[in-house]
């Protein structure tokens, strides 16, 4: 496979904005570390979490920091990111991702998935259910969340449920039918965007994984893509990868926020 043009003109071994990139290679900020803390403390108590944020702010990475810091040994992950299946597909996909066989009827699906949790309560694994997209869930999806947290009347914490999606997750949840989930959501976490030294760091420690031992962004193209992208991390790879393109085209030794405006006006017109 013929390393990209733009590659070989900075003299980086690897795609440094790409998502090959490992578990314990993600990169966090302290705000989003403190998440990844809390998280894992919910897991050791059994409980219940919200984690909302807006699009590109890294919550599939806080995610996969919490995968690579919970040992396998004592918690059993399950990862669901397709929101918008109905009641019983959900559940259909649930049995599916824990490695059993899906039953025909709604009730046995449920029946399937809670006496799995109890087995494993048994083995002293406690399973929690990562719920992606959370804020597209049907109504009924999360009108029947609660009941799945309810084990031995109601006296045990066998599962722990995180719900990761939009903000308005949160407005679905306060809703007067949703009550009975929401009281079961012991902690709340918000994601923010990026600071501007942020921006210059997650640069730097990603061109640097990638064999990269200078800075390739000028100080001011930092700051001109850190206030087009409002923090969001998606935009800052796409943005990024784009601007080494440019000013490899140009043989410029580095990005300049000339360089990078003429990729923002590109992307205007397209």
């Amino acid at each position: 496979m013929n390393t990209p043009t733009y590659l070989s003109h900075f003299g980086i071994p690897t795609a440094p904005f790409g998502k090959g990139i490992e578990d314990q290679d993600l990169w966090l900020p302290p705000s989003k570390q403190e998440v990844v803390d809390g998280l894992c403390e919910a897991a050791e108590e059994h409980e219940c979490v919200t984690v909302v944020g807006d699009c590109g702010l890294g919550k599939t990475c806080i995610l996969r920091a919490v995968r690579h810091r919970l040992p396998a040994t004592h918690y059993r992950l399950t990862y669901c990111h397709n929101a918008t299946l109905g009641k019983r597909d959900f559940y259909r996909q649930l049995c599916l991702s824990m490695g059993l066989n899906p039953a025909a009827t709604a009730a046995s699906l449920f029946f399937a998935v809670s006496s799995h949790v109890q087995e494993l309560g048994k083995d002293r694994i406690h399973p929690i259910f990562l719920l992606d997209e959370a804020h597209l869930l049907h109504s009924d999806t999360l009108d029947h969340l609660h009941i799945l947290l309810n084990y031995e009347w109601d006296s045990r914490a066998l599962l722990s449920i995180v719900l990761i999606g939009m903000p308005d997750l949160m407005d679905r949840l306060e809703l007067r039918r949703h009550r009975g989930l929401l009281s079961r959501i012991h902690r709340r976490f918000t994601l923010l965007p990026l600071t501007h030294d942020d921006t210059a760091d997650y640069l730097r420690t990603r061109l640097g994984r990638a064999g990269c031992d200078r800075d390739l962004f000028a100080a001011d193209a930092v700051a001109m893509l850190h206030e087009h992208v409002g923090g969001a991390l998606r935009d800052i790879d796409r943005l990024a990868t784009a601007a080494l393109r440019e000013a490899a085209r140009k043989k410029r030794k580095s990005v300049d926020a000339d360089t990078l405006q003429r990729v923002l006006d590109a992307e205007r017109r397209t």
